[in-house]
């Protein structure tokens, strides 16, 4: 690797653990914190929970797991490019998704549906509640004890949660803030009134790149789209046209990877041209600087933001709404919403789950069911729906 940035985030600078640690003398404090993520059973579980297509329709489309390694490996190629940390951007990427619930977006509306009444669910707070309190592996301590910095990029990759007036942001600005913001077990508190590390929006850029190829490829594979519905789509439309008119003849299973592939590549320099002169222009120095910016540094060119907006309109329109993938999913918010009725009105947890709920109500047994089926696995959701609902838990 060549010598870190003065901007990016330096693992011997970190603001540290909540619960002290010795030094690892092979190992840079934000890569100990990637490994902690692999090692966590939360990450394990991402094998068999959704990303768009239901895992009972086949074996090849992505899962939360697949994509995640995905994601991660282009943060990593981004941050090598711009001189940052490759380990706190591999870090914060793994760990983006350990908050979604089963059967994707639709297991998280469904219950933020349910919660709504004591702060809804929000699965980047949720990432954060797995992270310092749900994983209880170890012995000394529940939580993985990441460091502040990757807490931080967990929390705030896709940008602030409030201004510096206190005020909500973004989409918090209609839903209200998550459930929990003022209590996350920290070294310091995160400051969520300001943009997190360049590494950690390296790791967001890299989940909507990932995104667009990836669905893109799983909506062919499933027959929802063809090369051809592309071809007057920006910033995919010019790469299936040089793809098909420099082979022709392949199959189109293997013009979609070189389109895709392309897509990746092209998204992916893009950004690193655009985040370059970003930061260049910002004058920042240090990763202070980064979070005083007033701005996200890594991004794509004012263009190919404007394409990549266009392509997710048709991918909302063609894939994400299509029925096929519909039927399924409203089946889905169903399944979560009945386990969570189930679940809260009578604190019938399974082990300990069941002990903690029981002995409280309202929102606090309300939280630890959302706890309890967020972790779930999609087959998991299914196995326990029907079993309490003489065997209604199928989606097909």
């Amino acid at each position: 690797m060549s010598e870190r940035a003065s901007y990016a985030s330096d693992p011997a600078a970190s603001r540290g653990r909540l619960y002290t640690t010795q030094s690892s003398p092979t190992r840079s404090e934000f890569q100990r914190d990637r490994d902690r993520i692999i090692h966590s059973t939360a990450f394990r579980r991402l094998q068999y929970k959704t990303q768009v297509f239901l895992l009972h329709e086949g074996q090849h489309f992505r899962t939360r797991l697949t994509h995640t390694l995905e994601v991660s490996q282009m943060a990593r190629s981004i941050a090598r490019a711009l001189r940052l940390d490759e380990d706190l951007a591999e870090a914060v990427a793994l760990a983006h998704d350990l908050g979604h619930t089963p059967f994707g977006h639709a297991g998280e509306r469904a219950l933020n549906e349910k919660m709504r009444a004591w702060g809804g669910f929000d699965h980047n707070m949720q990432a954060i509640r797995v992270v310092t309190r749900l994983e209880n592996r170890y012995a000394e301590h529940d939580g993985l004890n990441l460091s502040w910095e990757a807490l931080e990029g967990i929390l705030k990759h896709n940008g602030p949660l409030i201004d510096a007036a206190g005020e909500p942001v973004g989409k918090y600005r209609e839903e209200g803030l998550p459930a929990g913001l003022d209590d996350i077990p920290a070294a310091a508190g995160l400051m969520a009134s300001t943009h997190a590390s360049l590494e950690a929006q390296v790791a967001a850029i890299a989940d909507d790149i990932a995104y667009n190829a990836h669905d893109i490829d799983d909506a062919l594979r499933a027959g929802l789209i063809a090369l051809d519905d592309l071809l007057d789509v920006p910033l995919v439309g010019p790469l299936v046209r040089e793809v098909k008119e420099r082979w022709p003849d392949i199959a189109q299973s293997r013009q979609a990877h070189e389109v895709q592939r392309r897509l990746i590549t092209v998204s992916i320099e893009d950004v690193i041209s655009e985040s370059a002169a970003a930061i260049a222009t910002a004058g920042v120095r240090s990763v202070e600087d980064v979070r005083a910016a007033g701005e996200t540094l890594i991004r794509f060119s004012p263009q190919v933001a404007r394409d990549e907006r266009e392509l997710k309109r048709f991918l909302f329109a063609r894939v994400y709404r299509h029925e096929t993938v519909m039927a399924p999913v409203r089946r889905s918010e169903a399944i979560v919403a009945e386990l969570f009725d189930h679940y809260q009105a009578i604190g019938a947890l399974p082990n300990d789950w069941g002990v903690a709920a029981r002995s409280v109500d309202g929102a606090a047994r309300a939280r630890i069911v959302a706890d309890f089926i967020a972790g779930m696995t999609d087959p998991y959701a299914l196995e326990q729906h029907a079993q309490l609902f003489d065997g209604g838990g199928q989606l097909g």
